[in-house]
């Protein structure tokens, strides 16, 4: 992986972390486009660099995590399922991120429901009280992120206003989650690949790769975040389902007529 590789996919990740378009299927769809080789280092870059765009939710709501230890408790609770999850099943998530048609096809299914989420729950004015039950909930919605393509964020803003939360205070609550989350999985990826038995020579050659991805990921996160929240507060769900049933489509349509789509 050269730099420029990695500034590209930071500015991908970046950008699409928080969006409800998949950013783990963005950055497979552009490492194909780009022509790289997917080696251990490449997947562990594009969890890692997740880490980097997760530090600007700090950044942005510092306050929020001074506020009390109930506000970590419930994070923790939301945390749960996917620490599980993500723990006993992380040969076979590895195992999907090398195919795009799965990409490609859960972004179109779930374009379709975010282009009717909208009218299915209606708003209540600024709610943002969560209980117990409901983070843990929440959390189980988040676990359907871990197939490539689905949308951590998408998920977990779905799973918050099945809860009764508005649109707003359920976006900043799967922001929020998104820290423990992407800490441990990004943590969890490097030790792995640490204790395979060229993983440490692998990461020494290519620490300034992985800091300049995180630092890149951070800035553009930061300025991703409260755009998201602008555009999802007066506009709702359904330009980006749109986008993402057209990008599945197109995709699939290429692997219609020929394309390899299959990352090797």
């Amino acid at each position: 992986m050269s730099i420029l590789h990695a500034i590209v996919i930071a500015i991908v990740e970046g950008i699409t972390e928080f969006l409800p378009v998949s950013s783990t299927g963005h950055m497979m769809i552009t490492q194909k486009i780009l022509g790289m080789e997917i080696n251990d280092f490449v997947k562990a870059f594009t969890v890692n660099i997740q880490f980097g765009a997760i530090l600007s939710v700090i950044v942005l709501y510092w306050k929020r995590f001074f506020q009390s230890v109930d506000f970590y408790l419930k994070l923790f609770v939301a945390f749960i399922p996917a620490a599980i999850i993500g723990f006993l099943a992380s040969d076979f998530i590895d195992s999907m991120l090398e195919n795009v048609v799965v990409v490609a096809v859960t972004l179109l299914l779930g374009g379709i429901v975010l282009v009717f989420v909208d009218k299915w729950f209606k708003q209540t004015e600024n709610n943002d009280e969560i209980s117990y039950p409901s983070a843990f909930k929440i959390g189980l919605y988040q676990c359907i992120a871990m197939i490539p393509g689905v949308s951590r964020s998408a998920a977990t803003i779905i799973g918050g206003m099945t809860q009764k939360l508005d649109r707003k205070s359920a976006a900043e609550f799967s922001f929020f989650l998104a820290v423990p989350t992407m800490a441990a999985a990004s943590g969890y990826k490097l030790l792995k690949l640490f204790m395979q038995s060229d993983g440490s020579a692998m990461l020494s050659d290519n620490l300034t790769i992985l800091l300049i991805g995180n630092v890149v990921a951070f800035i553009v996160a930061l300025l991703a975040i409260k755009t998201f929240i602008g555009l999802l507060t007066k506009y709702g769900f359904k330009y980006f389902g749109y986008y993402r049933i057209v990008v599945g489509l197109v995709i699939l349509a290429m692997f219609a007529m020929g394309y390899e789509l299959t990352i090797i």
